[in-house]
C-alpha cells in the first residue's frame, strides 16, 4: 500500500491555506471532470483529485494525514512509494453527526475502487462513503469559469464612452454531452469615464456551467491607448503641449485642444520643460474625475529667410551671458 502525496496531487505546498486548496481543487476538477475532459485517464485523475481534496480540505483529516506522513518519514522512508501507515493507524476515522466531534471505528473491507487502499485504511468506511457521495457529481451543478480579456480604446472614447463588438471563443456541451468549440459575438457598452486598467464585469458572459450550473462572468480590462504626447494614470491625463519660444519666455493665454474640449490656459512667463499646468477635474470623468496636466514643451521654428536668421542672431546678442549647458558634467 503506497502513501499518496495529496499535496502533490493538488499541486499545492504543505503550508497551503484552505483557500489555496479549494482553488487548486476547483481548477483540477474543471480539467478532469468527466463531463468536460477529453483526457484519456480523466476518471482516474479525477478520483485522485477528489480523494486529495477530501482529506486536505478537512482540517482534522489533514492533521491525521500529516501525522501519518511525519511518522512514516521518520521511520526512514526514502520515497513516497516506501511509506506505509505506521502501527496504530489501522482504525478508521469519520465525522460524527454534525456536532463537530469525530469518532473511530474498526476498518471493514468491501469498498469499491473509487478511493485508495490508504484512504480506506486510515479514514474508514464512514468517511469513504461520505466522500463518494460528494465526489460522484451525480446531479451536481458546477459553476462556469470566469473569463478575462483586454480591450483597447482611445482616450476620447474613455471620456465619452463607446461600444464594441467582441468575438468570444470558448466551449459548450452539446445535446449529446460532448464538449464542442463555441464562438459567439457580444455587444459591449464601454461607459464614459472608464479608467486605465479598470475591470468591467459582464455577469453571466463567461464559460457556461455544467449540469445547469451558473455561467461564469467575463471581465474586460480596459487599456486606453497612449502615445508620445499622452500618458494616462488612472483617470489623470498627462498631455504634452507645444508652445513657441516667445510664448514660453513672455507668458500668454493659449487655447489648447484637449480630450475635454478646447480649453483656455494661462501660460506663465518663463515656462520651460518640466513645468506642469494642472487643470482640476479635466481628466477622465467619473464620480471623482481625474486631473489634466499640461506639460509645455518649446517648439523651435526653423530660420529660413534672411529676416528670420537676423531675428535669431539679434536674440543671441540680447542674451550674451545665457548658457543652457553646465560647464562640466554633474554641475548645477
Amino acid at each position: 500500500m503506497q502513501f499518496p502525496d495529496y499535496y502533490a496531487t493538488l499541486g499545492v505546498s504543505r503550508e497551503a491555506s484552505q483557500d489555496e486548496i479549494r482553488k487548486a481543487y476547483r481548477r483540477l476538477a474543471r480539467k478532469y471532470h468527466p463531463d468536460v475532459s477529453k483526457e484519456p485517464d480523466a476518471g482516474k485523475r479525477m478520483a485522485a483529485v477528489n480523494e486529495a481534496n477530501e482529506v486536505l480540505s478537512d482540517p482534522e483529516k489533514r492533521k491525521v494525514y500529516d501525522a501519518v506522513g511525519h511518522q512514516a518519514w521518520a521511520q526512514g522512508a526514502r520515497s513516497a512509494d516506501d511509506v506505509r501507515p505506521p502501527p496504530g493507524w489501522n482504525r478508521a476515522y469519520t465525522h460524527s453527526t454534525g456536532d463537530g466531534a469525530f469518532s473511530w471505528h474498526e476498518h471493514r473491507p468491501g469498498f469499491d475502487e473509487d478511493y485508495s487502499e490508504f484512504f480506506e485504511e486510515l479514514f474508514g468506511r464512514g468517511a469513504r462513503a461520505g466522500a463518494q457521495a460528494r465526489a460522484t457529481g451525480a446531479g451536481q451543478a458546477w459553476p462556469g469559469e470566469d473569463q478575462h480579456a483586454e480591450i483597447t480604446i482611445d482616450l476620447a472614447e474613455a471620456y465619452r464612452g463607446t461600444a464594441r463588438t467582441l468575438t468570444l471563443q470558448g466551449v459548450r456541451i452539446d445535446a449529446g454531452g460532448q464538449v464542442v468549440p463555441d464562438v459567439r459575438t457580444l455587444n459591449v457598452r464601454i461607459p464614459a469615464g472608464v479608467a486605465q486598467g479598470q475591470l468591467i464585469r459582464l455577469a453571466g458572459q463567461g464559460l457556461p456551467g455544467i449540469q445547469g450550473g451558473k455561467p461564469g462572468d467575463l471581465y474586460l480590462k480596459v487599456h486606453i491607448r497612449s502615445d508620445e504626447t499622452l500618458r494616462i494614470a488612472g483617470r489623470d491625463v498627462h498631455m504634452r503641449v507645444l508652445v513657441t519660444p516667445w510664448e514660453a519666455a513672455l507668458g500668454t493665454e493659449i487655447t489648447v485642444a484637449t480630450p475635454a474640449g478646447p480649453l483656455s490656459v494661462t501660460l506663465p512667463a518663463g515656462s520651460a520643460r518640466g513645468r506642469k499646468l494642472r487643470l482640476r477635474g479635466k481628466g477622465i470623468p467619473g464620480r471623482t474625475p481625474g486631473d489634466l496636466y499640461l506639460e509645455p514643451e518649446v517648439g523651435v521654428p526653423r530660420a529660413v529667410t534672411p529676416e528670420q536668421k537676423a531675428a535669431w542672431e539679434a536674440l543671441a546678442r540680447a542674451y550674451p551671458g545665457f548658457e543652457p549647458r553646465p560647464p562640466q558634467w554633474g554641475a548645477r
